[in-house]
């Protein structure tokens, strides 16, 4: 059953976003899409395997629209045996913060035949890309480029055309069995699924068409499930413009790495008098840190592909490149377009520790401050906007590692990796300024540490093992946002934790109606506390223990089988030690 009528009160909740676009210009439109979700056969790698697509092809579309333009996209899930959502990364969601996609928190996940319409507005311009932000789902290709451009670009006079790079590992397996191995008992070293290869442009094609004495704007996005990716061309500078979704002023590298999730925008200007093609490698960062002088097992860089800028398709496209050492430029050290200096004062402080943990029964989790995220009945902007002024209450919310911040406070984050590893952060709904990033082994946090006066600022950024970082925002974008890690299998193991920003202004706050329909329908409930408990101190209901079953956004049939098959084999576990 497809829902598509909009309703009064949707459409007083989209009110504010017309008149953003309106304040935009008399240039500012409507860019619609009409979506199928739905599985595709593909072949990125050399091995064919199911993928999650849209209107049954695969890679999915590109998203393009400019500054003051709203985004309209209605979406049908015809997956049939999983749930989906769509998470938009990096757009603020300004006044949509139901839009936000992010399954359980902002939004009940999508099943199979029915529609929900995502709208909002793009504020900013930029590099963005979407992915299903539903159980693991997004390694398994539903992933696209959302470009935002600026007719106000600063430096749209210094290149002739663009071009989109996505990166990405890759795996030949379905994510559900993948983590659901993960979440084991018998998995002590937290070891998560490991790729079988690297792919470019969703393995359509390596190469990429240029011309002698032309300058190109590449937007490079890394959406890897896990690794990082270096990124180096033969013979040719980088001119770096933009981090994420945010302009620096201009720096020339030779060589980048990219986290997962993140994306840099940058120049490249071929030679004039070229007579060869350029050859570059994308490089897969298989490390816990690269940079370790003592690394526990040897700095090794696997599943790289080596593509061309092809100026000339009858000359050699074989061409290789060779990087000895890679060092890439520190981001942290990028300063913005705007000298936009550190916010401040600061008016709270979030500290989270990271380390990995253990449920109650044994299974392989991430912790926040020694707790595991774990989802509750009500999304959590449900129960912000249902609970009157006890919306405040961050118990109310559940083990979501929920945090409030008052509308317009200065936040400071600050996150200690306690891990050996480098791991990607991202915030929901903004662009933070990254105020310090030591390196490894700097320890945890200090008051007197030094800080950034003028830092730039991205919405993910890694954080250095036994090292730690300093963000700040401005709380002045009411919704409740996700703070996470964003290698996805960390994400599934619990290393999440919940903004809930300015929640006196989401007392009331509008969901759309074929938003509430799809929840109706799976028996979820939309108002109340994380069980749905009008009183928000009622714990009754709470769910406190982490499933030991992993279903993953399998529905239905394929759920129930998941789980029966799971059942079955604890019985005869239990049989043959009662046996034995």
């Amino acid at each position: 059953m497809h829902f598509s009528n909009r309703s009064a009160m949707q459409r007083r909740t989209f009110a504010s976003l017309a008149v953003l676009a309106r304040a935009a210009g008399s240039l500012a439109k409507s860019v619609n899409y009409d979506w199928n979700i739905t599985w595709v056969l593909a072949t990125p790698d050399g091995f064919t395997r199911p993928v999650i697509g849209i209107n049954d092809a695969w890679p999915c579309p590109i998203i393009e629209a400019s500054v003051g333009d709203v985004i309209i996209i209605n979406v049908t899930n015809q997956l049939g045996n999983e749930t989906t959502g769509l998470h938009f990364h990096g757009i603020n969601q300004i006044s949509s913060n139901n839009m936000d996609g992010a399954v359980g928190v902002n939004q009940c996940p999508l099943p199979p035949d029915y529609t929900v319409q995502y709208q909002f507005y793009a504020d900013e311009p930029g590099t963005y890309w979407y992915h299903s932000h539903a159980m693991g789902q997004y390694p398994d290709g539903l992933r696209g480029p959302l470009i935002v451009h600026d007719p106000q670009d600063p430096y749209q006079d210094e290149y002739d055309d663009e071009i989109i790079l996505t990166v990405s590992d890759w795996y030949r397996d379905q994510t559900q069995p993948l983590i659901a191995a993960m979440i084991d008992p018998n998995n002590t070293n937290f070891q998560p699924p490991f790729p079988n290869s690297t792919i470019v442009n969703d393995g359509v094609n390596s190469h990429i068409n240029v011309e002698p004495g032309k300058t190109y704007r590449f937007r490079l996005i890394n959406w890897s499930a896990m690794f990082s990716m270096f990124l180096q061309f033969d013979a040719l500078n980088m001119t770096v413009i933009s981090i994420d979704a945010s302009y620096v002023k201009n720096e020339t590298i030779q060589n980048l790495r990219i986290s997962a999730a993140q994306r840099s925008d940058f120049l490249i200007t071929i030679p004039e008098n070229a007579n060869r093609n350029f050859p570059y490698l994308v490089a897969m960062d298989f490390n816990e840190d690269y940079a370790d002088p003592d690394p526990p097992r040897p700095i090794q860089f696997p599943h790289n592909v080596t593509g061309q800028l092809v100026t000339d398709s009858s000359k050699s496209t074989n061409g290789n490149l060779t990087v000895q050492k890679f060092e890439p430029f520190d981001d942290v050290t990028f300063t913005p377009y705007d000298d936009e200096a550190a916010y401040g004062p600061v008016t709270k402080r979030w500290l989270l520790n990271f380390a990995y943990c253990h449920d109650v029964n044994g299974y392989p989790r991430a912790c926040f401050n020694e707790s595991t995220y774990i989802a509750q009945k009500v999304p959590a902007l449900y129960s912000a906007a249902s609970l009157g002024d006890n919306n405040t209450k961050q118990d109310a919310y559940g083990p979501i590692g929920a945090f409030v911040v008052e509308y317009g406070e200065v936040l400071e984050i600050v996150v200690n990796n306690n891990n050996d590893a480098i791991h990607p952060f991202h915030l929901h709904g903004h662009q933070f300024q990254v105020l310090a990033r030591p390196e490894s082994k700097a320890g945890n946090w200090t008051e007197d540490a030094e800080l950034n006066p003028v830092p730039p600022r991205r919405d993910t950024v890694h954080i250095n093992p036994k090292s730690y970082a300093v963000f700040r925002i401005v709380a002045d974008n009411p919704g409740v946002f996700l703070f996470h890690c964003h290698i996805e299998w960390h994400v599934e193991l619990g290393l999440t934790a919940t903004l809930i920003e300015a929640p006196d202004r989401l007392v009331n706050y509008t969901i759309p109606q074929d938003h509430m329909d799809v929840c109706d329908a799976q028996g979820i409930p939309t108002t109340g506390n994380a069980a749905g408990n009008a009183d928000w101190d009622n714990t009754d209901g709470f769910v406190t223990v982490p499933p030991t079953i992993y279903i993953g956004s399998l529905y239905g049939e394929a759920a129930d089988a998941v789980v029966a098959a799971a059942n079955s084999t604890e019985t005869a576990s239990a049989s043959e030690a009662t046996e034995s």
